[in-house]
């Protein structure tokens, strides 16, 4: 009798430690799902931050190292990164790896194109690519494409195109990997993990300010007619400042009223169409 009374205490010991054991590992693992949903509430979950207006590019078509040619209509309905890059720039070199592997990892929803700023040969630029493996046409750069890809001040420099070809995103300096893949899933549609944040084209907004603008710094629009104005203002805010700048005569005069290359070039502007009737 005694003995069965021993037993069943132990039992019940047993049963009270294993309930407890259970306790603790519930209240465990609702206390790691907190901190992880706090985690994710604080910001830690992966975040895309894409321009609020995305902005349409005009037309554009370029030729390849290989003499192929490439337009944007036929990029309609992916994802297009448009990289400015050049053989001598270390991070430009650092981050290929990471183009060629997304290119390859995603070459039915993706389009790379690099544009490569080299003031050597074409053919010292074609064996650096085939050296390196790069999997994605590259182009050497033109005046037209600067005025179409605009604000290339340093290098590398990548513009972000959506699938209907409109300006989504610019990014200055080396890409970060993971980030431009997420980026490029979030754009094309693909199931993903992010937080999308659209933010303001800080470009954008400048150039709008520059054409809603009255007047310039340092330039006289007095004396001009209204079809003369016009004129004016359209040459002041396509024609590229020279000083080293990379913005439109227009803005560079807003941004800095003091540059000593920007004054002359739209002093002249309104002089050559001044004296058109």
């Amino acid at each position: 009798m005694e003995s069965r009374r021993w037993t069943a205490l132990i039992v019940l010991l047993a049963l009270v430690m294993v309930g407890l054991w259970v306790a603790l590992r519930i209240r465990g693992q609702g206390a790691r799902a907190e901190r992880f949903g706090a985690e994710h509430a604080s910001g830690t979950q992966d975040v895309v931050r894409l321009f609020k207006s995305p902005e349409a590019l005009p037309p554009v078509t370029m030729t390849d190292l290989d003499g192929r040619s490439h337009s944007s209509s036929d990029w309609r309905g992916k994802v297009v990164l448009i990289n400015f890059w050049a053989t001598w720039c270390p991070p430009c070199r650092a981050e290929i790896p990471d183009l060629i592997a997304l290119q390859k990892k995603y070459p039915d929803k993706l389009v790379i194109i690099g544009i490569s700023e080299d003031e050597g040969t074409i053919e010292e630029v074609r064996r650096f690519a085939d050296a390196q493996g790069m999997n994605y046409p590259i182009v050497m750069t033109t005046p037209e494409l600067k005025k179409t890809f605009k604000g290339v001040a340093a290098l590398p420099t990548t513009f972000v195109l959506d699938r209907d070809g409109r300006l989504a995103q610019r990014h200055v300096g080396m890409l970060n990997a993971a980030r431009t893949e997420v980026e490029t899933r979030v754009l094309a549609g693909l199931d993903v993990e992010a937080v999308v944040e659209r933010i303001e084209n800080n470009e954008r907004v400048r150039l709008e300010s520059a054409a809603q603008a009255k007047q310039l710094p340092g330039v006289d629009l007095s004396k001009l007619n209204e079809e003369q104005k016009k004129a004016v203002l359209q040459a002041l805010l396509s024609d590229d400042c020279t000083c080293g700048c990379h913005l439109t005569v227009a803005v560079c005069r807003l941004d800095d009223p003091t540059c000593p290359v920007s004054l002359p070039m739209a002093q002249e502007i309104v002089k050559k169409y001044s004296a058109i009737q």
